[in-house]
């Protein structure tokens, strides 16, 4: 296995004037003008006294600046913590406090938003949208910045060149990345990891996901979670391919124009999307009265599947390879079409705490119904008497595998179990081939349609904080946010409260949380029961009686 470093130092010198990264419909980067970016950004780090393991936070949006920033601050051996762009400013803050970030890298108007006092341990904040100083806690911080240029110069009186690229890769064990999987501010959990944890998930991406310089890829995940960041941005930049930045989630019709135009050679997305392209593009067709009669005849069914799926692959650029789904089971309906129409697709499993893949397996040895194969860098177990026929928790070890959460050791002791497995908290079988199918979720994440881990728990916190509430669930319905919520009925009697009252201040409720909550974990609507939640005999909600 070969560090992501040393491969990423190697096609920065091979494809020195090739474009790496871009803007949709912006600004483009080749691989030396993003070395010579990060060996800028080196200088300043050095001059302002930053060593080996020292915290940075990325808190921005998606783009080519984005990734430029990841890589300056990876390659420097600092630590980088990428936060997502939705988390609320105050959560944001409060994670950089928990990191303890020494700086900050943001978007201007993310920036905007940010109360510098309250991070007294941040010297500097660079904004990427123009690698501009917002922020320097002292003059020899501002002085350094702006001495950058005359430095790079001097320190390279002949050019950058390809030959003066040299990223360090000796360092496999130390920590190279803290993932904060939510924006909590109560015993945050940010996964712990390395260098190798990261090197094992590109190195099996890059022997059975092959890629080349010669290929593109639209990165439209959030790069602030493992999945996108990885699989969209490290795995395929390192191995030439050129990467282009949507920004926010876009639209349908924006994605579409972006991967018509960029022609990538492969799509990672969540099943939600997929199933949506089905529903919006492939279902109405299939339905229509003439298709069925047609599809009936089975020499003429397989050329019209072919046109369909022909038309499909053609809306995405026509030179996709595969499509690769992660995050939750697909639809068994729509995987059915998906299989009928031969769609190049797979299901892959993991995890922030995997780097993120745990299974998967390519789209032309996938098994249908399952999540993938384990990799051959990481050892699986179910926790049953018999894991072929009865579930269990999946439970994982390997080089892929995190060393923890930072600075919450409670959380980090329930986490390995005593002979080192990780503890996922999915129940599923695994057959005699190593295929692996999840049967349920022990955890309640809900996984949002553009990516975005959503724990029902912290919005239920935010609920049950207002007047009149006595408790609450959120459930997931047809991808919209549901919350449940039994209302204390007498204290609202007491109140003088009618019915149109009730459902006036419900609505005003409703609004009031959103505030409160990041732009995609929003409450689509609440709905009143009329008593409390059955519990277990821990008093926990029995959770799958309302989902």
């Amino acid at each position: 296995m070969e560090h992501f470093l040393h491969t990423f130092e190697k096609t920065i010198r091979r494809d020195w004037d090739n474009i790496a990264l871009s803007n949709f419909r912006g600004k483009d980067w080749t691989f030396g003008q993003f070395a010579a970016q990060a060996e800028k950004l080196h200088i300043f780090f050095k001059s302002c006294g930053l060593e080996k393991g020292d915290k940075i936070t990325l808190y921005a949006a998606n783009s080519a600046q984005w990734a430029i920033s990841f890589l300056s601050i990876t390659t420097y051996e600092t630590v980088v913590v990428p936060l997502l762009s939705e988390f609320r400013p105050q959560d944001g803050m409060s994670l950089v406090n928990h990191s303890e970030s020494k700086m900050l890298f943001v978007d201007k108007d993310t920036f905007k938003k940010l109360d510098m006092s309250q991070m007294p341990q941040v010297i500097a904040a660079v904004l990427i949208d123009d690698f501009t100083l917002g922020y320097a806690k002292t003059d020899e911080v501002a002085s350094a910045f702006g001495q950058i240029e005359s430095d790079f110069a001097a320190k390279y009186p002949n050019g950058f060149k390809a030959e003066d690229v040299s990223y360090p890769h000796d360092n496999w064990t130390d920590l190279a990345l803290i993932n904060y999987t939510s924006g909590t501010t109560s015993a945050p959990k940010g996964v712990m990891l390395r260098y190798e944890n990261i090197s094992s998930s590109v190195d099996f991406a890059t022997r059975h996901i092959p890629c080349s310089n010669n290929d593109k890829i639209v990165s439209m995940l959030p790069m602030g979670h493992i999945y996108g960041l990885v699989f969209e941005f490290i795995y395929p930049i390192s191995n030439g391919v050129h990467v282009t930045y949507l920004g926010k989630a876009p639209a349908a019709s924006t994605l579409l124009k972006a991967v018509g135009q960029v022609q990538p050679y492969l799509i990672i997305t969540v099943p939600l999307v997929m199933e949506k392209v089905y529903k919006s593009s492939i279902k109405p067709t299939l339905d229509k009265p003439v298709m069925k009669v047609l599809t009936s005849i089975p020499g003429v069914k397989n050329l019209l599947y072919g046109v369909v799926r022909k038309k499909l692959l053609e809306a995405f650029g026509g030179k996709v390879q595969q499509f690769i789904m992660g995050g939750a089971a697909l639809n068994p309906d729509v995987e059915k079409v998906f299989k009928a129409i031969k769609l190049p697709y797979t299901v892959g499993y993991g995890m922030t705490e995997a780097a993120p893949l745990i299974a998967y397996r390519p789209y032309n040895e996938y098994a249908q119904g399952s999540c993938g194969k384990y990799l051959d860098c990481v050892e699986v177990r179910i926790d049953s008497a018999d894991p072929e026929h009865v579930p269990g928790e999946i439970q994982a070890k390997g080089r892929n595998i995190c060393a923890g959460y930072f600075k919450n050791e409670a959380a980090t002791a329930t986490l390995f179990t005593e002979d080192g497995f990780l503890h996922t908290g999915d129940l599923g079988v695994m057959d005699k081939d190593g295929n692996i199918f999840i049967k349920g979720r022990s955890k309640n994440m809900i996984l949002s349609s553009n990516g975005q881990n959503i724990f029902p728990e912290e919005l239920e916190a935010v609920i049950n904080s207002q007047d009149y509430v006595v408790e609450s669930v959120v459930v997931d319905r047809n991808s919209k946010l549901i919350g449940l919520v039994y209302m204390d009925a007498d204290a609202m009697k007491k109140a003088g409260m009618d019915q149109a009252q009730i459902d006036t201040y419900v609505a005003s409720m409703r609004k009031h949380i959103n505030t409160l909550l990041p732009s995609y974990s929003q409450i689509n609507a609440i709905e009143l029961v009329d008593k409390p939640f059955e519990k277990t005999p821990k008093m926990s909600i029995k959770r799958f009686l309302y989902s």
